[in-house]
């Protein structure tokens, strides 16, 4: 990883709530901890620009791009069972 992916910060925005994060990726089980999400539920992505809803699997790993107003908006949120 060169020095300037290093530097580069990332928003998680999980249900509305914007939480830093230093990876190009994430995956489901740290979104749930960062989120404070329980394990009984599933946890979907959501293009905020469409609100095309998208429920991801226990081992999905999701990539990122720095800078909310600079890449596609993702939000995550518990899903309904």
């Amino acid at each position: 990883m060169t020095d300037e992916a290093a530097d580069r910060h990332y928003e998680i925005n999980i249900e509305g709530a914007i939480h830093p994060w230093s990876s190009h990726e994430i995956t489901v089980p740290e979104i749930r901890a960062l989120g404070g999400l329980p394990e009984n539920e599933p946890v979907l992505e959501v293009d905020l620009e469409t609100n095309v809803e998208k429920t991801l699997k226990e081992d999905a790993v999701v990539k990122l791009r720095a800078g909310l107003g600079f890449s596609r908006k993702i939000e995550f949120k518990r899903g309904i069972v």
